[in-house]
């Protein structure tokens, strides 16, 4: 069933001009996506005179490949935003799970009079706020984010553009799930002055050597099996946290771009250690499986080509819910064509 979009660019716009303090949060453990588009936004906003802090809940510190994002040092840590706030912003976050720790800022903006922003793309958003601006069509949430500072006339400067081009390159795979408005939209950000080929470096291609003994570790675990996945096949490896352990987060999170390249299976999943018996599961699909459904099934949720979830239990164990998941998980209407934004 097609999901309707929530687009009030007037009525957001509106609610935005008034905002004189304003706090923005990305999801755990954010991608160029979440975190850009929140820096794309704080910034307008900061230059318009408000008050803006930019925060999520995990991991402790900005992940190094995004922190050149962030040239108005927006981002602060969790012990520096407010309880509650005149205007609060969710961005790229589907529930307010995907918050962790900060999640209990909405309910406390709501009880204090509060407005409550979600700015997003994904399908399975829950309408958690008290304003939105929800659209399951567009390629990104940066997007979004774009057509919302064109309503409020916001001039694009390089640090906004560069924020905007980093959710765009990556939530679109470079491109390669693109639209011609996708790209007129990356024709607008470079003539503001981004610079692709650095910028894609640092946020995607930029690896320490550390990277490679840790991927060479981890495709070690790497399985296939063909009957599963409903018969369409499943490819899985295993993060473990002794191999991740002298990686940043931006290594871990790159295995799965890895995997998903095995042309034997549909469904490609890797599993990554928090901690003894916590896995956060990354699961990929070529166009089949909706995986989104099987994510919101182990308590995740994502897109219905790219999704994930936290399972518990030991790696069989893990291993387990996520076969049994996917197994259960609906086909995709491949007769529709495929929406772009399914990553």
């Amino acid at each position: 069933m097609s999901i309707p979009a929530q687009h009030d660019l007037s009525g957001v716009a509106e609610l935005l001009r008034a905002a004189t303090d304003v706090t923005l949060l990305a999801h755990v453990r954010p991608d160029a996506d979440a975190l850009g588009s929140a820096l794309a936004l704080g910034r307008a906003l900061h230059l318009r005179g408000a008050t803006v802090r930019v925060s999520f809940a995990v991991p402790g510190q900005t992940p190094e490949s995004l922190r050149g994002l962030d040239v108005a040092s927006l981002i602060v840590p969790v012990a520096e935003v407010p309880a509650s706030s005149s205007l609060l912003i969710c961005v790229d976050t589907p529930s307010p799970s995907r918050l962790g720790s900060l999640a209990d800022r909405i309910e406390a903006t709501r009880a204090a009079g509060g407005s409550v922003l979600v700015i997003d793309h994904h399908a399975s958003n829950l309408r958690y706020g008290t304003h939105h601006l929800v659209d399951p069509h567009a390629e990104a949430t940066a997007v979004l984010v774009l057509e919302l500072l064109d309503e409020l006339g916001v001039p694009l400067d390089e640090p906004i553009a560069r924020c905007l081009y980093a959710g765009l390159v990556t939530d679109t795979g470079g491109f390669r799930r693109a639209t011609p408005a996708t790209h007129q939209a990356a024709a607008r950000l470079l003539q503001a002055g981004v610079d692709p080929e650095r910028l894609t470096r640092e946020i995607i291609d930029d690896h320490p050597f550390a990277w490679l003994p840790m991927l060479s570790k981890v495709l070690g675990t790497a399985r296939l099996e063909p009957e599963s996945a409903q018969g369409f096949g499943l490819v899985h490896a295993t993060v473990s946290a002794e191999a991740s352990a002298m990686v940043r987060m931006e290594e871990t999170e790159a295995v799965v771009d890895v995997v998903r390249s095995t042309r034997d299976a549909e469904v490609a999943a890797v599993l990554k250690e928090q901690a003894p018996g916590e896995w956060t599961v990354s699961l990929r699909a070529l166009g089949k499986i909706d995986v989104s459904a099987a994510a919101r099934s182990l308590g995740g949720g994502g897109h219905r080509l790219a999704s994930g979830a936290t399972v518990y239990g030991t790696v069989e164990e893990a291993l387990a819910q996520v076969r049994n998941a996917l197994s259960a998980a609906p086909l995709i209407e491949l007769s529709a064509g495929r929406d772009v934004q399914e990553r």
